[in-house]
């Protein structure tokens, strides 16, 4: 299979197959408008715990706030926290689904003050009556970026397997967990770190070769100092 090489910012040179320039298998008029929208949703239905949601409001911002009637970017957003991907034949009617259960949602147009067009803010309420939320934008041939939770700015695809780690910002907490990772025999493709204030909280965001089994998690939160942790294994078709 051919490949084709683009530049991605610190991720350096990232391959495209022809998968990639066709397009994505998806149910829908567009790879941005719906197979990306669907995604944006699977993925920020598995940060806020799929089977634990009980409303999202979709602040859609751009073109996606113009046009996601149209485009089927309504239906596609609620089929992804239903847990659908882009590719499910059940996505046309999600609307349907999302009432058998008890899933409640909102869409609002609105400014989110960004400059990339496809995006969408998710305010996810859980049954226990807390919030989630998870910023996203759909960058392109099914492809996405999410760039922030709870106020929280991270930066990844989604691509690879993803681990994200709120924790205390003291010493020695990449190595503790890097070390984790390691001994389980799991290469790290990718790491970034981000906090707002020196000694407070900060997130490491590990982006993996292989899915991190719950075993591998456990011991994770074992280190000590762990505020929470998500995990999110990427949509891939023929899934």
């Amino acid at each position: 299979m051919t490949l084709l090489k683009k530049k991605m910012g610190d991720k350096g040179m990232k391959e495209f197959s022809c998968f990639d320039i066709v397009g994505p298998i998806m149910i829908g008029p567009s790879s941005s408008h719906t197979a990306g929208a669907a995604r944006l949703g699977r993925i920020a239905g598995i940060i806020a715990g799929e089977k634990e949601i009980l409303k999202v409001q979709f602040f859609l911002h751009g073109s996606f706030a113009k046009t996601y009637r149209g485009h089927g970017t309504d239906k596609a957003l609620v089929a992804g926290i239903l847990g659908m991907d882009p590719w499910d034949e059940r996505l046309k009617n999600s609307f349907e689904i999302a009432k058998e259960t008890d899933l409640k949602y909102e869409f609002i147009e609105t400014d989110l003050g960004i400059d990339h067009p496809n995006t969408v803010k998710f305010i996810i309420t859980r049954k226990d009556g807390s919030e989630v939320t998870v910023l996203g934008s759909s960058v392109g041939g099914g492809n996405i970026k999410i760039s922030e939770i709870d106020g929280q700015k991270v930066d990844f695809d989604g691509d690879y397997p993803t681990l994200i780690i709120k924790h205390k910002d003291v010493p020695g907490m990449i190595s503790k967990v890097s070390t984790v990772i390691s001994e389980a025999g799991i290469n790290i493709a990718f790491l970034k770190v981000y906090r707002k204030s020196k000694g407070l909280t900060a997130a490491m965001i590990f982006e993996t070769d292989e899915i991190i089994s719950e075993n591998i998690l456990n011991k994770i939160k074992d280190v000590g100092n762990i505020e929470n942790i998500r995990c999110v294994n990427p949509v891939t078709e023929g899934k």
